[in-house]
């Protein structure tokens, strides 16, 4: 652990347990160098004395690494003092004994864990040059045994090369540890492949719902009701066959809803607005389909704009339009109703448009649920629709008491300018 990188590499661990483990190895290698010196030949008294004073000397420097290895790279000045020390002792040593050349290799492992690597370099070739210099290996007098000069030219190089090594089984674990991540991580990328193809799907059968349920309005909304009014002007017609006048009125009344039918159709199918919305205020828009409802049905319709009217965002006006399109034919056909009024009210945040009749009237909590010859839908469609642009429908009625409905949606204007005002 104490010599497995460079020592911003080493963990937390390593950074207690280095300074203890490093004093303790050094200690014991000085012990057992003097130790094994000690059966050697050597030389007088006062050679033998001073040799282990350094020794002594050594023994209460070495220990000083402990408090020192924690705060190394912030007091650099004090570490080079102490590996200087570490390595003066062992060349005092190495010159007296060459047993002490043990005690001086440990100054690699002092290099790389008191030193950054560009650094730990120079003092790696001090500790390497140290024995050379002070037996004189290289010089003409050279009496140092060929063992010692190897052992100080080949220790740095096996040093290099265990720690090359250390090195390279630490970054072949990491790469283990990078190809589990990215294992991971193509399974993950797999399993979002997997919801991203399912979300594709749902998304798919919701467009496909949307767009049926958009079709079901469009078809009630266009060929459902206009054909109600064909018949509605046919049956007027055979009654009317006695006055030409007003057989042939009812007629033309036929031509009229078949071609707006047709047209609305087609539009429905492009999903673009109703014919009487382009290029109309939606006021007079709801206005001539009041007044076209009049001329085709017995009832008296009156209309009503009450603040100030801007334009819409087109699918808000659609909505409203639709609405009162619906509450017409349902208050013609179902209420009965001879008197019908259509108002629109606009204020700041929504506009609402109420429709009231005098007809039959019926229970809105089950009508619609009771009857068969599929009227009901209108009810559901306009609520549809008013939910889609996030605005409530609200009908009141009760058997003999008439029907109001009343739709509110939020007034966001149109894109075609920021006041909102038709041009």
């Amino acid at each position: 652990m104490w010599m497995a990188g460079l020592p911003k590499e080493i963990d937390a661990r390593g950074e207690r347990l280095g300074g203890p483990i490093l004093s303790v190895v050094s200690l014991l290698v000085l012990a057992g160098s003097t130790v094994w010196a000690a059966f050697a030949t050597h030389g007088d008294r006062a050679y033998w004395t001073g040799m282990l004073v350094v020794v002594g000397a050594l023994a209460v420097w070495l220990p000083l690494l402990i408090p020192l290895f924690p705060r190394r790279h912030d007091h650099p000045v004090l570490t080079a003092c102490y590996y200087a020390g570490v390595l003066l002792g062992a060349a005092f040593l190495v010159g007296r004994a060459d047993l002490f050349t043990a005690f001086a290799s440990m100054g690699y492992s002092l290099a790389f864990a008191l030193f950054p690597a560009r650094w730990s370099v120079f003092a790696v070739a001090a500790t390497a040059v140290m024995p050379l210099l002070v037996k004189g290996g290289w010089g003409p007098d050279a009496h140092t045994p060929s063992w010692v000069i190897m052992a100080s030219v080949a220790g740095p190089m096996l040093y290099a090369a265990w720690f090359i090594g250390v090195e390279s089984d630490r970054r072949r674990r990491a790469n283990t540890a990078l190809a589990e991540s990215n294992s991971r991580l193509e399974k993950a990328l797999e399993e979002n492949a997997g919801l991203h193809a399912q979300l594709l799907t749902q998304a798919r059968e919701a467009g496909v719902l949307d767009e049926r349920q958009r079709m079901a309005r469009e078809i009630h909304d266009t060929l459902a009701q206009g054909l109600t009014g064909i018949v509605t002007q046919l049956q007027a017609a055979e009654r009317a066959e006695a006055d030409p006048s007003r057989y042939r009125r009812h007629l033309a009344q036929v031509h009229t809803l078949a071609r707006e039918s047709l047209s609305e159709a087609r539009r429905a199918v492009q999903a673009l607005r109703p014919e009487p919305l382009d290029g109309s205020r939606l006021p007079d828009a709801v206005a001539e389909l009041a007044r076209r409802f009049a001329e085709t049905s017995d009832a008296e319709v009156s209309t009503e704009t009450t603040g100030e009217a801007r334009a819409l965002l087109p699918e808000l006006e659609v909505t409203l339009y639709r609405v009162a399109q619906e509450a017409l034919t349902n208050a013609g056909k179902h209420a009965r109703a001879t008197r019908i009024g259509l108002s629109l009210s606009y204020s700041d945040d929504v506009v609402m448009l109420d429709v009231r009749d005098d007809g039959v009237g019926f229970r809105p909590d089950a009508g619609e649920h009771r009857r068969t010859d599929g009227s009901g839908f209108g009810l559901q469609s306009m609520r549809q629709r008013v939910r889609r642009v996030a605005g409530s429908l609200a009908v009141e009625s009760a058997p003999g008491e008439g029907t109001a409905v009343n739709a509110q949606i939020p007034a966001i204007p149109a894109f075609g300018g920021e006041d909102g005002e038709y041009r």
